[in-house]
């Protein structure tokens, strides 16, 4: 079957005329090229649609049921184009991206309120997670985007640095006070760690550091940066952190100490799905966040 827009469209408008002239009027074709494009299409369907005399067209039973499906099938069509039109023109649609709740917290709030006032249409659905699972929810394709350190292992991820994090010691001000200003990481040994669950990015690069200065000793894990704040707070120990941290930590009432010698350096970035192509909207908070960075 081939029934196309226009003779769909012919259709509708001779059934609400009382003549073909006049629905050739209002379509701005001729007579009997309307005439020729209805009969064609009733020879495509396999009967007549109307009926007609010297004065006047009438639709047919079976013209008759095929109108409101007619006039349904002419609005979703020009529906489903206008929504694509303005999912390309970002007027409007949804764009689902992910986070690690450092970076979500610390950053990506400037960075989506700039994206908005350029796409206000655009609903943005954010998931803030940790780094691990921000990989996994761009690999599967739930989340266009995903602001994460960057992946060790890179198959089927496109990683696109932002800035560097120099990862800091996160204290009380009981235990800071029994550590230097700037401190060494042997220091650190001094005091009971709280850290990351196993299995996390951070808790490994954290933990492999340490260990090259001597033995460590943690008394506490957990899954998620702000309860190792809370952890801190009360005394447990103290933590090696991504600066990212740093506002929220302060705001617990930590003290936030830098490590000059032998840093622990790691890149943030964006991270996308290599198999496939980014929608209108994604690539646009793509291409903010690069240039925001790059200034």
């Amino acid at each position: 079957m081939d029934i196309s827009y226009r003779q769909l469209r012919a259709f509708i408008e001779v059934a609400k005329s009382s003549t073909f002239a006049e629905a050739a009027v209002n379509l701005h074709l001729t007579q009997p090229a309307l005439s020729s494009s209805i009969k064609k299409m009733e020879q495509q369907l396999g009967g007549r649609l109307f009926e007609r005399n010297t004065r006047n067209v009438s639709l047919t039973p079976e013209g008759e049921f095929l109108l409101p499906n007619a006039i349904r099938l002419l609005r979703d069509w020009d529906n489903t184009f206008s929504d694509i039109q303005n999912l390309f023109a970002m007027a409007k649609g949804q764009l689902s991206v992910c986070a690690m709740p450092s970076f979500a917290e610390s950053h990506l709030p400037i960075l989506l309120a700039q994206f908005h006032r350029e796409a206000p249409n655009v609903n943005i659905r954010v998931i803030d997670i940790v780094m691990e699972q921000v990989i996994n929810e761009v690999t599967t394709g739930r989340c266009e985007l995903g602001f994460s350190f960057e992946p060790e292992r890179k198959d089927g991820l496109i990683f696109e640095s932002l800035f560097q994090d120099r990862f800091v010691v996160v204290a009380n001000k009981e235990q800071a006070a029994k550590l230097s200003q700037v401190p060494l990481w042997r220091e650190c040994l001094s005091l009971p760690l709280v850290m990351m669950n196993r299995g996390s990015a951070v808790r490994s690069w954290t933990q492999n550091k340490l260990q090259q200065y001597g033995d460590i000793n943690i008394v506490a894990e957990t899954g998620q940066l702000s309860t190792l704040g809370k952890l801190i707070k009360h005394g447990l120990g103290i933590s090696i952190m991504p600066s990212l941290c740093e506002t929220q930590m302060k705001s617990l009432g930590l003290v936030v100490l830098p490590i000059e010698t032998d840093p622990l350096i790691k890149r943030i970035g964006l991270i996308r799905n290599a198999r496939k192509g980014l929608s209108v909207s994604a690539q646009k908070l793509w291409d903010l966040c690069v240039a925001y960075y790059g200034d």
